[in-house]
């Protein structure tokens, strides 16, 4: 077996930001960490005796403001959280967790935690003093003011998160982002005789829950296979279901314990977009499909959603696709990181929703003008199946809808 050209990563290149795993601070550590910090400025601020001081009484005054205003917010948050996220999954797709897994949805909650904390300790920090130093309401109000800020950020990502237009946009962008990131323009592969991996030693099976492989921490398997002197060669794709006993991965020209290849893979209940290049492509696939289901009838948003798949296939139509090699710094192949095909792009972004849009002649008219757009676009050897699409499209077109057969979107 030859080895996939190479993927080439470091500070400056793109893929650096896919072959390590995405670990962000979770929200109930963000949480403790702000109540931490609030906790400790309420401690510490009251007993500053120099300085401009004010009096206690109405300091106590704003933080009691501060903190009935601090459970406002908090509401507000949870209210817009279960609304957004259950509209959207209504209307969109319930793989569509855009705004619940937004960062700034927990920084928010984070900050109104410290800031609750931080009322109610000062408070009772004060006690019976009479004055007390400026920097205690001043810490207070600027507290408030950033809490404010983060809220009016969130309105607007919730808002956001409800517009057809921007959700299609998202989506396309940080498809467009994993997409440059895993196919890269300055992706190289061996000018003279290809690199021939070592004959197969064993295989690494999944024995826990079934589980969506999430990511894949692929700088700690190079590590380990680069310790084991083998080459790692994963067998599943990002997002698919580990269900016990399928194959994770082929060792070859050596051992390596299952258990050190196992740890480097993150499984979760849901798909991600950091390693997944197909997940863009589905979550527009349901938001289509489900337009086009009966019950919905909205052909108009299928051709939006069409237009933003075809700015990803445009992407990757000229360059190279399918799997990837990744190397230690010694240059040699150490782990093979396993990618979607052209083929498997097609069928996810366009199969379903061609037969789904059988009764939709606007929408089977824009999918023939996308398919001889890309087919432009597409290297010679991807041609043949949009050619087939194409060819089935305006089959569809002739049989069930002659006139659209020469007409345009009719947007």
């Amino acid at each position: 077996m030859d080895a996939p050209p190479l993927m080439l990563f470091g500070p400056d290149r793109s893929a650096e930001r896919v072959v390590r795993p995405r670990r962000a601070l979770r929200a109930g550590v963000s949480q403790v960490f702000a109540a931490v910090v609030g906790l400790a400025l309420g401690l510490l601020l009251p007993r500053i005796d120099g300085g401009y001081q004010v009096t206690a009484v109405r300091v106590v005054d704003v933080l009691k403001v501060s903190g009935v205003g601090v459970l406002s917010v908090a509401t507000l948050i949870f209210s817009l959280l279960f609304l957004v996220v259950q509209w959207a999954a209504g209307n969109f797709s319930h793989r569509l967790l855009l705004f619940r897994s937004d960062p700034v949805v927990w920084r928010v909650f984070a900050l109104v935690v410290g800031l609750l904390v931080y009322s109610v300790t000062a408070t009772l920090a004060i006690g019976s003093h009479r004055t007390v130093s400026v920097a205690v309401p001043t810490t207070a109000l600027v507290l408030t003011g950033a809490a404010l800020v983060l809220v009016r950020k969130l309105q607007l990502t919730a808002l956001r998160s409800i517009q057809l237009a921007h959700v299609l946009a998202d989506v396309r962008q940080r498809g467009q982002k994993v997409l440059r990131a895993l196919y890269q323009e300055d992706t190289e592969s061996d000018a003279g005789e290809a690199r021939r991996l070592p004959d197969v030693t064993s295989t690494v099976v999944w024995g826990g829950d079934t589980v969506l492989l999430a990511q894949v921490d692929v700088l700690r398997l190079v590590r380990t296979a680069t310790r084991a002197d083998v080459v790692v060669v994963l067998k599943v794709l990002v997002g698919t279901a580990l269900q016990p006993g399928d194959v994770v991965a082929e060792v070859r020209g050596g051992r390596v314990p299952d258990a050190e290849v196992l740890t480097t893979v993150v499984g979760d209940v849901e798909r991600a977009f950091h390693q997944d290049p197909m997940l863009a492509f589905r979550l527009l696939s349901d938001i289509g499909l489900r337009a086009l289901s009966p019950a919905i009838n909205d052909p108009a948003t299928a051709v939006q959603v069409l237009d933003a798949t075809e700015g990803l296939l445009r992407l990757i139509a000229p360059g190279d696709l399918g799997d990837r090699s990744i190397a230690d710094e010694a240059g040699a192949v150490r782990v093979v990181l396993r990618l979607p095909s052209w083929e498997d792009f097609l069928r996810v972004g366009l199969d379903d929703m061609c037969r789904a849009a059988s009764d939709a002649p606007m929408v089977l008219s824009h999918v023939r003008e996308l398919l001889v757009r890309l087919r432009t676009r597409a290297r010679e050897d991807r041609r043949p199946s949009l050619d087939e699409r194409l060819v089935w499209v305006e089959e569809e077109l002739a049989a069930r809808h002659p006139p659209f057969l020469g007409g345009g979107t009719g947007r």
